[in-house]
């Protein structure tokens, strides 16, 4: 694959289309040689990036899209997940994890938690409606830490 090849995916804000941009990410990993490993925890990255931008972002509003777009160079791939949400904190704390297993807390709320811990960078940006976005990086060189 050539260095700076980007594709763009324009998605429905309904549950379920997180899919495509799933497949479509681990597509693009898969031609630059990331190891199946790497692909899953990518894949499961760009999920949850996409249903928060889905739920959170575009509130399930069927009128609205996610953008998604994934961009490679020599050692990485980046994904923006784009929405029409005011953005969020950008710096999300790490869940209580055993409040969550007792119950004492809502069991959701760990995607932004879960996305850090899948790739190698990753950023929230607050913007104008259609402007405000995460950005993943997934990088080829951290193939066998």
């Amino acid at each position: 694959m050539k260095n700076g090849s980007s594709v763009q995916v324009r998605l429905p804000s309904e549950l379920g289309f997180e899919k495509v941009a799933m497949s479509t990410a681990a597509s693009m990993a898969a031609l630059m040689g990331f190891s199946e490993n790497r692909i899953e925890d990518l894949k499961t990255a760009v999920a949850e990036a996409c249903i928060n931008a889905i739920e959170h972002g575009n509130q399930l509003n069927s009128s609205l899209s996610v953008g998604v777009v994934l961009s490679t160079a020599a050692d990485r791939l980046e994904i923006k997940v784009i929405d029409d949400g005011g953005g969020v904190n950008a710096t999300p704390h790490a869940p209580d994890i055993d409040r969550k297993v007792h119950g004492d807390e809502d069991p959701r709320g760990m995607g932004m938690f879960l996305i850090q811990a899948l790739v190698d960078e990753a950023e929230w940006y607050k913007g104008p409606p259609g402007k405000s976005f995460v950005r993943l990086v997934i990088r080829l060189d951290k193939e066998n830490e």
